[in-house]
Order: structure tokens, then sequence, then C-alpha cells
């Protein structure tokens, strides 16, 4: 029986999958719109260089901060979202092996004891044997589909490209999480520091309200001036409260990534100090985009898929094919339950033709073709969309190293205009107002050379995200998943990472 189904099976060749091709997506550029015409900025970007020079996994290293290298770490062993993902994978393995066993013949075996009445009325009873008895039954049953028009290889080759699929969304939800982390950190960075500068700016201004109380109880100062000081104190204070809501978000928010309770996990104070400055990212070339970004292979193996799918759905349309056989003993009692004369068998093949279906057949037909052209049209939207996502980044960079230029020429100005409004008020020429003012406004152009700068390092996390953070899609396309990861980590085949 097994030598004739393995016969059988060496002379099916037939699919209806139609061929697979990789759909086309639009041209890529010579190089990327938005990077520096000017050497203004050559020193953001590094020319390109062959995909196998770029660093693995941590790509977090080029920003060469310890406390982040850690988080990092921590972030792969903990996160929750990153096990399920792996979780996932596990399934869709799993449902590949659940495929392939399809290949083979299913042998099942079965032993039954029944002792059984028949009334004597019935048509089945005959006349002067006992209305009662026994039946021993021990056989197996052996059945296997002869796979002649494919559709058993199209259900594995759907099956391993979500595998694959699968393998590139672990490797994109990776990549995504420990963006979204180092986003947060600086995040939480920036906002030490502007708590640092509104602590200090509140704790000014505090003796500017005591100097200008005492002015004013002793006449010298207008009630106007008093007001003004008392203001600005107030001011400083609500901003100073509102950043410190920010950076309890930004901490509650890490410790989530972290697979951490918010209510038990504290970020030490670490402002962000004007030494940190994006690196150097090598942005590659945009040909190579495609196959630098996760979530674009992860669409282009649903395409695959949905390419399969079409085959199993075709071949329904056709007869199937199934060699069928089974043996064992059976007897009255149990004397002579396994004994030669009480044996039986049986083969034979089986073939079941689909004469009328109501439709049904072609509906799922046309349902399978409608979604492989949804997968197509996610896998154009998805290399679109990566396109948009360098270029943003890009803008973002160089428009922002402009504004940090820009600012810090704001930031020495008010300055100096700070330090002649205290001169001429100390000489009486001015009143406090014009001293309020320009305490102002030198501590909201130093708020906001923070701001610019912790945009600029969110703008280079989300450049290397959008590069993919050199991830392959051999790294996906294995034949087989990585071998189950310890408890708390992830498979280094499908890490997302530099």
């Amino acid at each position: 029986m097994l030598a004739l189904a393995l016969a059988a099976t060496s002379v099916t060749g037939c699919s209806f999958a139609p061929h697979y091709e990789r759909p086309s997506t639009p041209p890529a550029a010579q190089q990327y719109q938005e990077l520096p015409a000017s050497d203004d900025h050559r020193d953001d970007w590094k020319q390109a260089e062959p995909l196998d020079q770029a660093p693995r996994g941590a790509w977090w290293a080029i920003f060469h901060d310890p406390k982040l290298d850690r988080l990092e770490r921590q972030l792969i062993d903990a996160n929750q979202n990153l096990k399920a993902a792996y979780a996932r994978l596990r399934q869709a393995r799993d449902d590949t092996r659940v495929a392939r066993a399809d290949y083979w013949p299913t042998l099942l075996g079965k032993a039954t004891g029944t002792r059984s009445r028949v009334s004597p009325n019935s048509p089945e009873y005959t006349p002067g044997h006992p209305t009662e008895g026994n039946d021993f039954d021990l056989e197996a049953d052996l059945s296997y589909e002869v796979d002649l028009w494919g559709r058993v290889r199209n259900e594995v080759a759907n099956a391993r490209a979500t595998q694959q699929a699968s393998a590139a969304d672990l490797a994109f939800v990776r990549l995504s999480l420990s963006a979204e982390l180092a986003t947060d950190y600086f995040q939480l960075r920036s906002q030490d520091a502007q708590v640092a500068l509104l602590d200090q700016a509140t704790g000014d201004y505090e003796q500017s309200l005591q100097l200008e109380q005492r002015l004013y109880d002793g006449g010298a100062a207008a009630l106007t001036d008093v007001a003004q000081a008392q203001a600005q104190l107030a001011n400083a204070r609500t901003q100073a409260a509102d950043t410190r809501l920010q950076r309890a978000q930004s901490q509650h928010a890490i410790a989530v990534l972290l697979g951490e309770n918010a209510t038990t996990y504290r970020f030490e104070v670490d402002p962000l100090t004007d030494e940190v400055v994006p690196p150097a990212i090598d942005v590659g070339l945009p040909s190579a985009l495609l196959e630098r970004r996760p979530d674009v292979g992860e669409a282009e193996r649903r395409v695959a898929a949905a390419n399969a799918q079409i085959g199993v759905a075709r071949a329904a349309f056709f007869p199937q094919l199934t060699l069928d056989a089974s043996a064992g003993f059976n007897s009255f009692r149990t004397g002579n339950w396994i004994t030669a004369p009480s044996q039986f068998w049986s083969f034979g093949p089986q073939i079941n033709v689909p004469l009328f279906e109501g439709g049904r057949l072609r509906a799922q037909s046309d349902k399978a073709r409608e979604q492989y052209n949804e997968t197509v049209a996610n896998y154009r939207n998805t290399a679109l969309s990566a396109f948009q996502d360098v270029e943003d980044s890009l803008a973002s960079l160089r428009q922002l190293a402009q504004e940090g230029q820009t600012q810090a020429d704001a930031i020495e100005a008010t300055r100096v205009v700070l330090e002649q409004a205290n001169d001429r008020y100390k000489g009486g020429l001015v009143t406090f107002l014009e001293v309020s003012t320009a305490e102002t406004n030198a501590l909201q152009a130093r708020l906001s050379g923070v701001a610019i700068q912790t945009r600029r390092m969110t703008a280079s996390v989300l450049l290397v995200k959008a590069l993919g953070g050199g991830w392959e899609p051999h790294d996906a396309r294995r034949r087989t998943p990585p071998a189950a990861a310890p408890a708390g980590t992830t498979p280094g085949s499908a890490q997302g990472g530099l």
C-alpha cells in the first residue's frame, strides 16, 4: 500500500498556483531627495557601504550610550509584545509542520469490544441466532491523498511563506520596540534637562520676587513690578509641573517596554547634555531599501502565501484521489479473536469528484485571487511608505541641524540681552519688566534648544528604523525557524536589528 502511494506521488507534478514573481514597485531613485546638497552637514551621514559592513542586532550601539545599551538588552529579554511576536512565529512554524504532514499517509489504529442485543423484530435479525452477542474488533486504517493537482504542495508553500512572514514580523516588532525605547529614553532625558532649567529659573524668580517685594515695601518699586515677578514665577512653576507630568509618562512608557510594573519602576534623573548629538548613519542607496526593511519583507511573503493559496483553491475543482486500506481481526469471542481465521482486510482507491457545489468553488477561487490582489497592493503601499519614512527622517535631520545652529545663535543673543537688561536695571535706567521679559526669553530659548536637540536624536532613531536597521530578507526566508530561544529571548535569525 505504502509503495503504491509513493509511486503515485512520484508521477504527480501538476500545480495550479500561478508562477510566483515578486510584484513590481515604483523604480528607486539614484539617491534620496532629502540628502543635503551641500557639505554643511556632511558629518551627519556616511557614504553608502556594502550591507555586510553594517553592525547587526544592537543598532543602538551607534549612540555609544551604555545606559541605553542596558535598557535595550532588557527590552529584548522582557518585552511582552516581543514575546507574543515570537510565539506567533512558533505558531507559524507549527502550521508548516501540520501542512507538511499531508505528504504522508495517515495510519489509524482502533480496538473495540462491545456487547449488544438485536431486536428479533428487526430485519437485520437472523432467525435461530441469539439476540445477544459480543463483537471484538482490532484494526488499522490507512489513508493517503495522492497530490495530483498540487493542493498539498501549495498548502505547504502557503504555510512556509506565512512562517517567513511571521519571522519578518518578529524582526519588525523588535525594531519598532527598540526604536520606541530609544525615543522614549531621549525624551525622558530631555525632560530631565528641561526640569533642571525650569527649577533653576524658578529659584532665580523666587529671589527676584523677594527683591521686588522688599523694594515695593520700601517704596522703591511699583506694584506692577511685584505682580510681574509673581506672574513670571507662577508661569515657570506651571511649566515645570507640566514637564514633570510628561517625564512621569515617559518613565511609565519605558517601564512597560521593559516588562516592568510602572508603579514600582524608577528611572534615575539624567539630564540630556550638549555633548549628546546624532551619530553618523549610513543611509545606503534607495535601491537597497526594500532589501533592508522587515515590514517590506513581511508584505512580500504575504503575497507569496496568497499566490500559493490560489493553487489550493483551483485544485478543488478537480477529482481527489485517495488510497484507503484496512486490516485487522474481528470475532464474536475473545478465544479466537487474534487468530488467522479472524483476519480481514480491504484495499482500494477512492475518487471524489465535485459535480455541483452551488458556485462555492468558483467563489472560493475568486476570493483567493482577490486576496492575492490585496496583498500585492499592501506590498506596494508598504514599499512606498518605506521611501517616505526615509525621506521624512532625512528631511527632519537636515532641517533640525539648521534649527540647532540658529537656535544656538538665539540662545547667545538672549543671554547678551539679559546681561544688558540686568545692568540697565541695576543702574535704574529700566523697570523690572524689561528684566523679566529678557529672563523669560532667555529661558524659552534654552528650552527650545533642548527640544531641538531631542528632536534631532529622535529623528536619528527614526532614520535607523526607516532604513530597516540593517535587516536582510534571508533572515526570514530560512527554510526552518531557529531553535527555540531561551526563556525571555528572541531568535537570532529574526532580530531586526542593524
